[in-house]
């Protein structure tokens, strides 16, 4: 029910302008995002960088309704790809995109999203980085999991998130796996339809176990992107049982949570990737991670009271 509601209230226009309206809301998303501009998600990159980090940067634009937006966010990529290549960050940078922001849900989305989809593959490969492609809502998936099987033809190293709450997932993460590609696995952000999910925590658990196994024996990285203790430990048990060395997958989490336990991992010599968001559009993705976690509904309101 918890989830529910919040995952409503994403798409909640008089609840947005309530929050917006909050003068010191800001400051507590700033803990989860990195600033609106390049420049701001630049310092946060360089921070984590300096602890040992690796980071995922997704450019939180605004919503693509036409060619031309789709065509902003395909120039704004290109650019922060120069910068990541430019400041010789490549090596442990990377981006996130999302297809619907290339413009998958216009007239023709499909093969628009593929071919800008298609540029942002072929810029990072200049630079000698990676992209990897973020799932969405239910209705997408399909068209974003064919759309990345015809990329990687061209830009094999392309990855991509699988997200564990769906049923579909497990028989996902055979067919997406190859050599050189990685699997970013996630639990999942968005309410798909019930028929097609796993509603209670502990069958999300089973199937993000069963998910990160197939991925451990599988040829291509697993991105195992989670901040759950049991989760993380059990990846470095599946792991160990693969024949997989601790450089051989990546532990992933977000910016802003549990980052104590981002450089503890870091120290015991875990290859970590933090997700980093940035950008004006910031609303529903931080509605999403108070979806997620009761825990972030607590922090944020801890936030509006210190911060008063």
């Amino acid at each position: 029910m918890y989830r529910t509601i919040f995952l409503a209230l994403a798409r909640n226009e008089t609840f947005k302008k309530l929050l917006l309206a909050c003068p010191i809301t800001r400051q507590v998303v700033n803990h989860f995002v990195a600033g609106e501009t390049w420049d701001e998600a630049s310092d946060a990159v360089a921070a984590l960088r300096d602890k040992g980090l690796k980071a995922s940067v997704d450019f939180l634009g605004k919503e693509v309704s036409t060619l031309e937006g789709a065509q902003a966010t395909v120039a704004a990529y290109l650019s922060f790809l120069d910068r990541i290549g430019e400041q010789g960050w490549a090596s442990d940078v990377e981006v996130s995109v999302k297809l619907t922001s290339l413009g998958l849900l216009l007239r023709d989305g499909e093969q628009l999203a593929a071919a800008n989809a298609a540029i942002l593959a072929e810029k990072a490969r200049e630079t000698s980085t990676t992209v990897t492609i973020d799932m969405e809502d239910i209705t997408t998936v399909a068209k974003a999991l064919k759309i990345i099987k015809v990329l990687r033809e061209t830009y094999p190293e392309v990855g991509c998130l699988l997200q564990a709450n769906l049923k579909r997932t497990e028989n996902d993460c055979r067919t997406m796996d190859r050599p050189g590609a990685g699997i970013r696995l996630g639990k999942g952000a968005y309410k798909p339809p019930l028929q097609a999910t796993y509603q209670d925590k502990h069958d999300v658990d089973l199937s993000y176990v069963r998910c990160m196994k197939i991925l451990m024996e599988g040829e291509g990285t697993p991105l195992i992107a989670t901040h759950d203790p049991v989760m993380i430990e059990i990846a470095q048990e599946l792991a160990a049982h693969s024949n997989r060395g601790i450089r051989d997958f990546e532990l992933q989490m977000l910016y802003g949570v549990r980052t104590l336990e981002q450089e503890r991992l870091v120290d015991l010599g875990h290859v970590v990737r933090v997700y980093v968001p940035f950008g004006d559009n910031w609303y529903p993705y931080f509605i999403r991670r108070i979806a997620e976690r009761p825990a972030n509904l607590g922090f944020f309101f801890r936030g509006l009271l210190k911060l008063r």
